[in-house]
């Protein structure tokens, strides 16, 4: 059996899976060509308000993994399902994937949830305007000088008239509207 890539509605990856695997319950014969379906994901960090919420994100949106054994009944059965336009390949004949490619793709996500390490999305930029909402310079009001890879960022506020930088994290500060 070989890995194909599936193309299906954008948003709608999670119900399209769940729809292949209810039309398979009803057709045997073609289930035994299907192994797996996956939609990578990955956990991202957002911050909202200052609070810090997880949310799955789709890796490749639009897109549905299916290993199975191709052969033109399990291919038009699947195309056939609500929501999925088609295999990619070159004019209507799917392509498998290669086993660099699989490997590549598998391997940066943990198959038994589809989802890859919790990655932070950064909401700020450097020259936003932004309020401190926590430590010891609450209420302070500076703009953002630099944002470094250990996730905290540099501000400058006006203590006593003169700009001074400060070291914070995401959530200790908002966006200023």
């Amino acid at each position: 059996m070989n890995w194909y890539s599936l193309r299906v509605m954008s948003g709608k990856e999670e119900k399209i899976k769940n729809n292949i695997f209810r039309e398979l319950e009803y057709e045997k014969d073609i289930a035994e060509n299907v192994e797996d379906i996956l939609i990578p994901t990955e956990n991202v960090v957002d911050i909202k308000n200052g609070k810090k919420q997880v949310k799955k994100k789709v890796f490749f949106p639009g897109y549905i993994l299916m290993k199975m054994e191709m052969n033109n009944e399990t291919k038009f059965f699947i195309e056939g399902i609500d929501g999925v336009m088609s295999f990619v390949g070159p004019k209507g004949s799917p392509q498998s994937l290669n086993d660099a490619e699989i490997k590549r793709i598998i391997g940066s996500f943990d198959a038994d949830d589809d989802s890859v390490e919790v990655m932070e999305e950064i909401p700020f930029k450097v020259g936003d305007s932004v309020k401190v909402i926590d430590g010891p310079f609450k209420d302070f009001n500076g703009l953002i000088q630099e944002i470094n890879d250990k996730n905290r960022i540099k501000v400058n506020v006006n203590i006593f008239g003169r700009p001074t930088p400060i070291e914070l994290s995401f959530n200790q500060i908002l966006i200023e509207n």
